[in-house]
């Protein structure tokens, strides 16, 4: 397991992602030269999570916010903030009207709260595994491609890669008789370190289950500051991806996230092949929710331009 001090992980990381940025400049190239955009931004939900949760925003205006204050044409939903209403066909055909009369395309949902899919013990996990079958059949309803899920469990390394694996997979037929994808997160646990998330992926061995790599959730260990590179774990998971998360907290006097670089990280996305969503998911506290996320828009569209000069 690849674990590192988090005042070492930047250099090391940034170092890496420098070299990597000269490999693969043909197909970044190509891309441009194509005239295709390298890639398009979302909007992650949970970047709007404090003002949501304090009943400022109304989830059903999610999509109406997303497309009038932030230019934004794609959203991706969080379970927790209509964890009620995964059965509620009225509220759920209210959601999807409102997004589509916005032009407003609704990308995925994020699961939490349903359980371990990679549980040991054999009842809950089955259990966990159809906890998500009324998200699966929600995000279909709404025209969504697919969920995010956690791939957690409790074992050791080789064994809980066996546990999530068979979670996963079979959560993954399900999905698939119902057209909507199975992505698993960098999540914290073992599931932040990108070796041990892409044997999973390995052994699951399923087109329609894939990941769904986080800038920024590579914490093994956060009580001892232990983290994995996370431009090394965007890599090994950028084979599977089918959605990206650009996580973001705080940003310097020019604009650059002070966590990740971004042009580094970007350059690893791209020279992955992937070219579809990048979804915004700022965290941070010294800027309001809206300005985070202007932030890391205006980072993105620019990281975007310079990738394609």
């Amino acid at each position: 397991m690849a674990s590192f001090n988090r005042r070492d992980f930047l250099k090391n990381g940034t170092a890496l992602a420098a070299g990597l940025s000269l490999f693969g400049s043909a197909s970044t190239s190509l891309m441009a030269a194509d005239k295709k955009p390298l890639y398009s931004v979302s909007l992650a939900e949970w970047s709007l999570h404090r003002a949501i949760k304090a009943g400022k925003i109304n989830h059903l205006d999610f999509a109406k916010i997303t497309k009038n204050d932030f230019d934004i044409d794609a959203v991706e939903y969080v379970n927790q903030f209509f964890k009620d209403q995964a059965k509620d066909t009225k509220y759920l055909t209210e959601m999807k009207n409102r997004a589509e009369g916005e032009g407003v395309k609704s990308l995925l949902i994020m699961i939490d709260g349903e359980g371990a899919l990679g549980d040991a013990d054999d009842a809950k996990r089955t259990q966990a595994i159809e906890n998500h079958y009324k998200w699966v059949e929600a995000a279909k309803f709404l025209g969504c491609h697919s969920i995010r899920v956690n791939a957690s469990s409790t074992s050791n390394y080789e064994e809980s890669q066996k546990l999530a694996a068979d979670g996963l997979g079979r959560l993954t037929e399900f999905g698939t008789e119902h057209g909507i994808g199975i992505i698993v997160e960098n999540h914290g646990g073992l599931s932040s370190n990108g070796a041990w998330l892409s044997g999973v992926m390995k052994l699951v061995d399923n087109k329609n289950c894939g990941t769904l790599p986080d800038f920024g959730n590579f914490a093994l260990n956060r009580e001892r500051d232990e983290w994995y590179d996370r431009y090394i774990g965007v890599r090994q998971l950028m084979p599977y991806a089918k959605a990206v998360s650009a996580k973001s907290h705080d940003f310097d006097e020019s604009g650059e996230e002070i966590n990740t670089d971004y042009y580094n990280m970007m350059k690893i996305v791209v020279d992955a092949g992937y070219n579809g969503y990048v979804g915004i998911e700022y965290e941070g506290a010294n800027l309001s929710e809206p300005e985070g996320i202007k932030a890391t828009k205006a980072l993105l569209d620019r990281v975007r331009d310079e990738l394609a000069g």
